[in-house]
């Protein structure tokens, strides 16, 4: 396990509880009746507790794509070979992407990082994913692009990814960490066929098996996570450190920090959930984490859209709260 992250998790900030308390305070008292927008009065609240502010705002949100290949692909898990990985990475970098499309819709800063494309990680089934010395610098490099951010005043980070047969990987965490059947946790990812469900379910009871016994959840995430759900694992650490609130894609994203939360309860307090995507684990994943999605839309991209498409929803609980008068200032007293 890299000795930074390990460091990272042990040196977790909280939230300000007494901003949190004041922006709830002000949503019961604007015009409007009490409750009425609840679930975005608590996302108003959420956001002025990690800001540490009782004016929170989404001025600069910012988007973290990592990208990677993957060996357990060549066990045909997917519906697409994994040079198209690298194929997607191209055109994020040309802002061909969907994930540029939603990006210019919120003004969202984007950057694309390349954690492993051309470099696939271990075939899961037979061998680690990740060797410790890639962790040290798949951490390194997330803790650095969460840092770039930061400096360029990004007050809202969404991570999402991209990676050929991720939907495998991101099905063996919680197999391997929570257990019940296989079958629970995969799902179809890009459309495979029955042939093709059969393989990914073979190649994750494969993995479970290959690693029963070990019980330390960031060295699972590096046996079988895969380098960009490794990657998001230490982003999403190293944005607590800045108390700089996150947004949480798909079923792939929300399986990168199930090892985070196991290792360290609490870990992703700082976190919303932007969707629930088509993949039926993610929804028996979202339970066992009691966490609840701002949108439900059926999505299954990647790239971090269904995050990104929750951004807005985001802004307008912070202003229905900020920028809403209370009934004492439009009355009076």
């Amino acid at each position: 396990m890299s000795e930074r992250l390990r460091t990272a998790l042990s040196e977790l900030p909280t939230s300000d509880d007494d901003a949190a308390a004041d922006v709830r305070a002000r949503a019961d008292q604007v015009l409007r009746p009490t409750g009425a927008l609840q679930r975005l009065d608590d996302v108003a609240a959420h956001i002025a507790g990690w800001q540490g502010t009782t004016n929170p705002s989404i001025e600069r949100p910012a988007v973290l794509v990592f990208a990677a290949e993957h060996g357990v692909a060549s066990a045909g898990v997917s519906a697409y070979p994994s040079d198209v990985t690298g194929a997607m990475l191209a055109a994020v970098h040309a802002g061909k992407a969907t994930i540029n499309a939603l990006a210019r819709v919120v003004g969202a800063e984007l950057e694309a990082v390349d954690v492993g494309v051309g470099d696939p990680t271990g075939d899961i089934r037979h061998t680690a994913a990740v060797a410790p010395e890639r962790l040290d610098d798949i951490v390194t490099t997330a803790f650095a692009a969460v840092d770039r951010m930061v400096d360029r005043g990004s007050d809202l980070l969404v991570l999402g990814e991209l990676g050929i047969g991720n939907t495998t990987v991101a099905a063996a965490l919680p197999a391997a960490l929570l257990g019940g059947e296989v079958a629970t946790w995969v799902g179809r990812g890009t459309g495979v066929d029955d042939d093709g469900l059969h393989r990914k379910r073979t190649a994750v009871e494969c993995a479970v098996a290959r690693i029963r016994g070990h019980d330390d959840p960031i060295d699972v995430m590096r046996e079988i996570g895969g380098a960009e759900l490794c990657a998001m694992a230490a982003a999403c650490t190293r944005a607590r450190q800045h108390r700089l609130p996150v947004v949480i894609d798909g079923y792939v994203a929300t399986s990168a920090l199930l090892p985070l939360h196991m290792a360290r309860p609490g870990a992703l307090d700082h976190c919303l959930v932007g969707h629930r995507s088509a993949e039926p684990g993610h929804r028996v994943l979202l339970d066992h984490l009691q966490l609840q999605p701002l949108l439900d839309l059926g999505m299954r991209l990647g790239e971090g859209s269904g995050a990104l498409a929750a951004v807005p929803l985001i802004r307008m609980a912070c202003v229905a709260v900020v920028d809403v008068a209370t009934f004492d200032e439009w009355f009076g007293e």
